[in-house]
C-alpha cells in the first residue's frame, strides 16, 4: 500500500467558454472550417485542451471551451486572459460573450 504524504498538493482548475458570432457564414461546412482553425491555433499556441462545446449546429453561432491546470491561481487566469485575447486577435470570428472560471482543488 502507498504511503500518502503529509504535504497538500495544491491544483488550480481553469476553464472557460467564448462564444462568437460567425459573419456571412452560411453553411455548417463553413462554420466547421472557421472553428477548426480556431480550435487547432489556440490549442497549438497554448497548453490548454480546446474543444468545440456548443451550438454545434447553428451555422452562425460557435462556443469553443477550454481548459487548462496548474499550480498557481494567478499564472492560470493571466493564461486564460491570454486565450481569451489571442481568440479575439484571429479576427476569424466576433467575439459575443466569454465565462471563465477557476477551481482550487
Amino acid at each position: 500500500m502507498a504511503k500518502r504524504s503529509s504535504v497538500q498538493a495544491h491544483m488550480v482548475v481553469g476553464y472557460g467558454v467564448l462564444t462568437f458570432h460567425l459573419h456571412d457564414c452560411r453553411s455548417l461546412k463553413a462554420k466547421r472550417s472557421i472553428v477548426k482553425s480556431m480550435i487547432s491555433q489556440i490549442g497549438n499556441h497554448f497548453n490548454a485542451s480546446v474543444a468545440e462545446v456548443g451550438a454545434n449546429d447553428i451555422h452562425h453561432r460557435a462556443q469553443i471551451g477550454f481548459a487548462m491546470a496548474g499550480s498557481d491561481h494567478q499564472v492560470i487566469n493571466a493564461k486564460m486572459d491570454k486565450i481569451i485575447n489571442f481568440a479575439e486577435d484571429l479576427g476569424l470570428a466576433e467575439m459575443i460573450d466569454t465565462e471563465t472560471e477557476i477551481l482550487h482543488l
